[in-house]
Parts: structure tokens; C-alpha cells; sequence
């Protein structure tokens, strides 16, 4: 078996391109842009099929380097804060609260699965925490985090392969399913966001609901400029948050910086340009996530999924409808059933199946061709990247004694 490491401006290089083929699918194949499926991820899974050819077919197993990637996700959420305006996150407190009571709801839901499909299958016990809400509302973090204690204190020795294998499967099943359940919804409902709303993550599809806001050289470093400040005082802050023995990820440290910057610097600062909801931000939050989505898809390993046989593919397949039904007949009526609604029931995809950045990235191919709806940007990922990591944390302890 050969190992070729692809380095990380070549790999950067390859996400480029890889997102440019799914570009160039969606406009081929109409279904694909008629469910609202981004371009990162169609390019992102064609090229994770190209390498697991590569390893069936050549012996070949091909890796990136994802430092880059792990760069650009600190570009994109704090962008997000960036556009955090205090209006929109007081009109978000309740919306939040009802959010964040639906994700916990169907956390346990997910884990009773788990556990009856494990019992149903005859699978080790162990395997319960990797087949719900570690792997699959948690993510391949949290399953890395997770799978050697996992492995000791249950006799699993394949737990790290079976956890990570759930969490590639429920990210393919995020990206395919969120555009098509919100699409479903706005045209059942008739719904439709804002005919002109302020940029937020991309540029609108249709150039008449362009915001009116030059975009040049200028705006593009003076916004980069910003977002670096605000990433490094989060890299300054990681220090002083882990001594308080919260443990938040890097991305969440810098939303939160984001939040707090655009909502005090401007005030401070009246004639200061800042960045909020202008299109030089939107324009580097969507490129940060597509790269880093294409990066992403690119770099899962199916092969590793191959020997893990029909027990796993059952298991995803009940998650799945059961997250699907959730959506649909849960989250979208208690959430408001109007066009943020529809926008949040594309993300939580990413939340129930896959990850914060999926879920955006699900939510975005749906604004650029619907409208703007900044609340939905705003209380998903605090939902998703903040609090649900904490209580899930709880949950996999729980199942885990």
C-alpha cells in the first residue's frame, strides 16, 4: 500500500478545483441545483470518491494536509459574529431558548435509537455512544475525543474506525438531505425571505438583489484586516477560557469575539467602516466555507467505511428518517413555519447529522437563492458549536459508564 501526502498549498490548490467541479456538476445535472445542493460538497464528494478508487483499484492512500482548512473555519465563524448585529440577537433570545429545548429533545431521541439498534443488532454495548449523538451530533471531534476511553472501558478495539465511519456517513447525509428538506418547505409554504436583505455569508444569486455596497481591494483588506484582529484576540482569550474549565472550541472562542467587536467598536467608533453586512465580508465568509467544506469532503477516507458491514448503513438509515421526520413535522412548525424557519430546518441537518460548518454551508445555498435570514445564522451555530457540545458531552458520559 502506497501513502501519498498531499501538502498544503497543493491541497488548498486541489480544493479549489474540487469545488470548481462541483460547480460545473450542479449546472450540468438540474436536480443538483434544484434541492439547493452547494457546489463544495458535490465536488467534495466526487473527489472522496476518486481517492477510495484510488485505493481499491491503484493501492494508493491519498492525504491532505489540513492546516488551511482549520484556518479558514476561523475565518468563516467569525464573520458570522462579525455580522452579529445586538438587534437580531435579542430578537434571536427566544428563538435561541425553543432551538437549543429541540436540539437537546432530539439528542435523546437520537441516543434511544442507539441503544435499540444495538440491542436489535446484537452490536457490543460500547458501540451505542458512536452509532447516536457522539458521532453524529458530535462529529469526528468529539468521536476522536471519546473513542479511546470507549475502547478501554467496553473491549471495543475497532471503536475509533466505527465512530469515525458514523460521522463521514452523517456528514454526506447533512449535505444532501438539508437542501431539499428546506426547498420542500419554502414551496410547499410559499415562503420567501427578503427581496433586498444585507449580505451575510455570499452574494445573492440574482445580481438585482445585490446589495448596493462597493466591493474592491480596499473594502476586501480592511475586512480582512478586521477578522484577523478579532482572531487574535480569540487565540489570546483560548488561555483565560480554559482556566475557567469551559471548554470551547477555537471557532466558537472567535464568534463570540466577533459578537462582542461589532457590536462596541462601531458605537465607539461612529465614522469607523466596519465590516457588518457588507459584501467584502460575505465575499471572504463564502469563500472560507466553501474551501474549507471542499477541503472536508475531500479528505473523508470511505474506504474506511467498506468493513463495517450492514449493521452501520441500517443504523445511519433509521437516524437519518427519524432526523428527517424531526425537521419536518418538529422543528419547522415550533420554530415559526415561515422563511427563517425554513432556513433553520436546512441547518439542523448539520446539527442532527453532521456539523456547524455543514449546516451553514446547507443554509447558505438556500439564502443565496431565497434571501437573507441573519437570525437563522446567528442562533444555529451558537446552538450547534456552543451549547449542544456541552450537553452532549454529558450524554456520551452517561452512556459511557
Amino acid at each position: 500500500m502506497a501513502s501519498i501526502q498531499v501538502s498544503g498549498l497543493l491541497t488548498f490548490t486541489v480544493a479549489i478545483l474540487v469545488f470548481f467541479a462541483g460547480s460545473g456538476l450542479n449546472r450540468l445535472i438540474a436536480p443538483l441545483r434544484a434541492w439547493n445542493i452547494p457546489e463544495a460538497v458535490t465536488g467534495g464528494l466526487l473527489a472522496a470518491t476518486v481517492t477510495l478508487l484510488a485505493y481499491r483499484l491503484l493501492g494508493a492512500e491519498i492525504s491532505f494536509a489540513l492546516q488551511a482548512r482549520d484556518m479558514l473555519l476561523l475565518y468563516f465563524f467569525t464573520g458570522i459574529g462579525l455580522n452579529a448585529r445586538l438587534d437580531d440577537l435579542i430578537s434571536g433570545g427566544r428563538p435561541l431558548i425553543i432551538l437549543l429545548a429541540l436540539t437537546v429533545v432530539f439528542l435523546v431521541i437520537q441516543n434511544f435509537i442507539a441503544i435499540g439498534a444495538v440491542a436489535a443488532l446484537g452490536l457490543p454495548e460500547g458501540l451505542t455512544v458512536f452509532l447516536g449523538s457522539a458521532s453524529l451530533i458530535g462529529g469526528h471531534g468529539t468521536t476522536i475525543a471519546w473513542a479511546p476511553l470507549i475502547s478501554q472501558r467496553f473491549g471495543v478495539p475497532n471503536a475509533m474506525e466505527i465512530g469515525i465511519a458514523s460521522a463521514t456517513l452523517g456528514l454526506v447525509l447533512a449535505s444532501l438531505a438539508g437542501g431539499p428538506i428546506a426547498r420542500h418547505l419554502i414551496g410547499r409554504y410559499k415562503l420567501h425571505g427578503p427581496a433586498y436583505g444585507d449580505a451575510a455569508v455570499g452574494l445573492p444569486a440574482k445580481a438585482e438583489n445585490s446589495p448596493a455596497d462597493d466591493i474592491g481591494h480596499v473594502s476586501l483588506l480592511r475586512t480582512v484586516l478586521v477578522l484577523n484582529v478579532a482572531i487574535l484576540i480569540g487565540f489570546g482569550l483560548e488561555g483565560v477560557v480554559e482556566e475557567t474549565g469551559i471548554k470551547l472550541p477555537m471557532f466558537v472562542v472567535c464568534l463570540l469575539v466577533g459578537i462582542v467587536l461589532t457590536n462596541t467598536v462601531p458605537r465607539l467608533f461612529s465614522r469607523l467602516l466596519w465590516p457588518t453586512r457588507t459584501r467584502a465580508l460575505a465575499l471572504v465568509s463564502d469563500l472560507s466555507l466553501n474551501i474549507f467544506l471542499a477541503m472536508s469532503l475531500m479528505s473523508m477516507q470511505l474506504w474506511t467505511i467498506g468493513g463495517l458491514g450492514l449493521a452501520l448503513v441500517i443504523v445511519l438509515a433509521v437516524q437519518t428518517v427519524a432526523a428527517v421526520a424531526y425537521i419536518i413535522f418538529v422543528v419547522f412548525p415550533l420554530m415559526g413555519r415561515d422563511y427563517q424557519a425554513a432556513v433553520i430546518a436546512a441547518g439542523f441537518t448539520g446539527i442532527s447529522l453532521g456539523a456547524t460548518p455543514t449546516a451553514i454551508a446547507n443554509m447558505t445555498a438556500i439564502t443565496k437563492t431565497h434571501g437573507a435570514a441573519p437570525r437563522a445564522f446567528i442562533i444555529l451555530p451558537l446552538v450547534s458549536a456552543f451549547f449542544i457540545d456541552i450537553i452532549n458531552a454529558a450524554a456520551i458520559g452517561f452512556l459511557a459508564r
